[in-house]
């Protein structure tokens, strides 16, 4: 959800930074799911993974984002010449992530969505498929298992663009919502779970200094 349509922030409380990588070019913390990756406009909306890492890293910086309800790894450079080394190989694709999700359903197999994207402006934060005007979008997807007793299925989701909530968008059209998504879930998809169940699970990127891959992992906390 974009941080300026909010009407109600409560983000979760501040446990200290969860670490996942450290070194003297760049940081890789795992984002809580309902809190915000930068500030939101307005009162209230002050509070946010960034405004966390910088009172234990003052250098720390924003590369890429996550929606407030997606948790999982996000990658801070450290200081400003990092960040444009890091903002380049996201604009050069050299950054593969993975994220792992629950959806509504039975899916299995493997398959790849290119339907492309477009801001729903009458319906904000809303985005929807259209053929004519959207922007391309690319997802591929892998169904890993399916848990019959709460009929939903277990999803790894690789996107190859980073439109505004493309692996939303792009499950919604393939008939499975995630689950937990207050945009784009069927009431029963929504109740079925507190919060999007959605985390971005593993990342793999060229050091920005050695060129040495790193891959970083953080298993989904559902």
């Amino acid at each position: 959800m974009s941080a300026h349509t909010l009407q109600h922030y409560t983000p979760p409380p501040d446990n200290g930074l969860t670490l996942l990588y450290a070194d003297d070019a760049l940081l890789a913390v795992d984002k809580p799911s309902g809190l915000l990756s930068v500030p939101g406009r307005g009162e209230g909306f002050d509070d946010c993974l960034i405004a966390r890492a910088q009172r234990q890293f003052p250098e720390a910086l924003i590369v890429h984002r996550l929606d407030m309800a997606t948790s999982g790894i996000l990658l801070l450079a450290r200081g400003a010449e990092m960040q444009r080394t890091l903002s380049q190989l996201f604009a050069g694709r050299a950054v593969h992530k993975c994220y792992t999700a629950l959806v509504e359903g039975r899916l299995s197999g493997e398959g790849r969505s290119t339907l492309p994207l477009i801001g729903d402006w009458p319906n904000r934060p809303r985005q929807k498929v259209d053929l004519l005007l959207g922007k391309p979008a690319c997802t591929d997807w892998q169904a890993l298992d399916y848990d019959a007793a709460n009929g939903c299925s277990r999803v790894a989701l690789l996107p190859h663009t980073g439109r505004t909530h493309q692996l939303r968008v792009h499950m919604q059209a393939l008939g499975h919502p995630i689950l937990g998504d207050g945009l784009y879930a069927t009431a029963e998809g929504l109740a079925a779970a507190p919060r999007l169940m959605l985390h971005a699970s593993r990342l793999q990127l060229p050091h920005p200094q050695s060129g040495a891959l790193l891959d970083i992992c953080c298993p989904a906390p559902f």
